[in-house]
């Protein structure tokens, strides 16, 4: 324990680090895939192709050159000075808009399982596309999707860990920063996996609780 207690600083920030990353990418991955889901089953042709377009293209390209795009080529453009709070903002944005493939994937799927009968039934009342996705068909795909949507966001919380190759203190970065104290390397490593086991135990606690609670009854 010696490792941590005596190194308190430097665990508590990467511990935030890591947290802010998972939390803030998490939202934004969510909103963002909720809208590319609508989109790619959207009966608008364009909105389709976009929403398409955006899943093929992102989900294809390694998050390593995601962060690589983001936090070294797009600074340059935008005229932003590579501070620690701008680095920490453009890597929430990576994260965020890799991930928000898998979100709109898993979205898409949910979809698919409710039955074309009701989505028809509410346009025949005269419900708009916007309204027949947020009152009918989204509340009863979330339901379905829980258990997919909760492995997308256990490999988010496992893939924050890229940004410790882009100057963003995370868990990932923890072991660069003992080590300049000397302290095991093998030993901060252990350490770090038992964090994540953790964190990954309690995100698998409430995907059981959410699917206990709003289980789709057969």
């Amino acid at each position: 324990m010696g490792v941590i207690t005596d190194n308190l600083d430097i665990w508590s920030e990467a511990l935030v680090g890591t947290l802010v990353l998972f939390f803030a990418g998490g939202a934004l991955a969510l909103v963002l895939g909720i809208i590319v889901g609508a989109m790619r089953v959207s009966p608008v042709p364009i909105a389709r192709g976009v929403g398409t377009f955006y899943v093929s293209a992102i989900r294809n390209t390694p998050l390593t050159l995601v962060f690589f795009a983001f936090v070294f080529a797009l600074p340059p453009l935008l005229g932003l000075r590579l501070t620690g709070d701008v680095s920490l903002t453009l890597g929430i944005c990576a994260l965020g808009i890799y991930t928000a493939t898998y979100v709109a994937e898993a979205i898409r799927s949910g979809v698919n399982t409710v039955p074309i009968g009701q989505a028809e039934a509410a346009r025949a009342l005269g419900l708009t596309f916007g309204q027949v996705m947020s009152l009918i068909v989204l509340p009863q795909a979330f339901r379905s999707v829980i258990p997919p949507m909760m492995s997308v966001f256990i490999a988010l919380l496992k893939n924050t860990t890229v940004a410790a190759g882009f100057s963003i203190v995370n868990l990932g970065s923890v072991r660069n920063y003992l080590s300049e104290r000397g302290e095991n390397a093998f030993v901060v490593i252990l350490w770090v996996m038992v964090i994540f086991v953790a964190l990954v135990l309690l995100l698998s606690w409430l995907q059981r609780s959410l699917e206990n609670r709003w289980r789709v009854a057969r």
